[in-house]
């Protein structure tokens, strides 16, 4: 019988195995509620963390070690102004915002917020946030982690170090601080504020991340960047070369050789530009592989190579277009499946616009994928 661990760790070393893992990210709470009321059943016993693990969709199991690279302490959240439309409110980073209030479902609303003011707006301001950022805190780390590490030893399926954006990187980190447009000029206008930051971060991450690998060694990490946009990324490659890069190799070799076996970057949109950079820092595996911008699991496979695991790759936008569209597309994966590095995933979160049909549709043909049965595509 193989275990959840040994299948992943199959498919991570371009190994045979009985299928390759099923994971999938989530959906939103549009889409959650749009299902209920479609399919309500079928729906009703879902945990909806699909993270983790979900029975009904026979999704492989995994865990995370909890771990907060949060601010400590963080900002006083705040309403400042609300409306019928709009509310404006400071979050735990921060950072001012202005969210509309129509279609929001749990706090998720159909559109990103604007972004009025950030915390960083020069060296002055970069104290303030420092502090904030003191690592390796107990209250950082579960208060039974010596207990869980023991459990974990016996473990079957696979651990990962950090919940989803749990750790968020340098560019996503120092965007939080700043905004995209102040971040953009802050490379030029104060480059030793952004030396000074970016080491600081990798230093945070690895002093953090120290005392939960001397009690357990994770399966992977992963280091949540954001760094890219539909026609490529938010910084050249000569400047993630100069002030990112050699602190992002620091803290691959830290995780790696405190057996950390994978170092994963999801960013969205097109980082092709970024990937020699992440893969000569000891990056392993690059995800989601958003559609949208135009790139794909099979491309990156051909310029890169095996040393570059994927995950996700499926587009979100063919699952509206019924169980024959989402056939053919998933049909294309099958090299990818039957050589190994590469686990498919819907390439985000699963937006209303799809049906409770049309993702069950999905799913069934994606486990054929999996299995390797893909004259059951065809």
């Amino acid at each position: 019988m193989i275990t959840p661990l040994q299948r992943f760790l199959d498919c991570m070393e371009y190994r045979p195995s009985d299928r390759r893992p099923n994971h999938e990210l989530g959906a939103w709470p549009q889409t959650r509620d749009r299902w209920a009321r479609e399919a309500p059943q079928a729906v009703a016993d879902l945990s909806w963390r699909w993270f983790w693990d979900e029975p009904a969709l026979n999704l492989d199991p995994r865990e995370y070690v909890k771990v907060n690279y949060g601010f400590l302490p963080p900002y006083e959240a705040e309403v400042l102004e609300e409306t019928p439309e709009y509310q404006v409110f400071r979050d735990a980073n921060g950072r001012v915002r202005k969210a509309l209030v129509e279609g929001a479902v749990g706090g998720s609303r159909m559109s990103m917020d604007q972004y009025v003011s950030f915390p960083v707006r020069g060296p002055e301001d970069w104290p303030d946030v420092r502090r904030r950022l003191g690592a390796a805190l107990d209250a950082r780390y579960p208060a039974d982690l010596a207990g869980q590490a023991a459990r974990w030893a016996e473990r079957d399926y696979t651990l990962v170090l950090g919940e989803n954006c749990a750790a968020n990187g340098f560019y996503w980190r120092a965007r939080e601080f700043m905004g995209t447009k102040a971040l953009s000029l802050a490379w030029y206008d104060y480059p030793h504020l952004m030396h000074e930051m970016m080491a600081f971060f990798a230093d945070f991450i690895i002093e953090t991340s120290r005392p939960v690998l001397a009690l357990v060694q994770p399966e992977y990490f992963v280091l949540n960047e954001d760094m890219s946009m539909k026609t490529g990324p938010l910084l050249s490659p000569r400047t993630y070369r100069e002030f990112i890069q050699p602190h992002l190799r620091r803290m691959v070799d830290f995780m790696k050789g405190m057996g950390v076996r994978y170092f994963a970057v999801d960013t969205d949109g097109d980082p092709t530009l970024l990937v020699p950079l992440l893969m000569d820092a000891g990056v392993d595996v690059l995800w989601p592989i958003e559609r949208a911008s135009g790139i794909s699991p099979q491309r990156l496979r051909e310029r890169f190579g095996r040393a570059l695991r994927l995950w996700g790759g499926v587009d979100k936008r063919v699952l509206t277009q019924g169980p024959a569209a989402i056939r053919a597309h998933l049909l294309e994966f099958a090299p990818l499946i039957e050589e190994g590095g590469f686990i498919p995933t819907v390439d985000h979160t699963v937006p209303p616009d799809v049906s409770w049909d049309d993702f069950r549709a999905y799913m069934e043909a994606k486990q054929a994928l999996l299995a390797g049965e893909f004259g059951r595509l065809g």
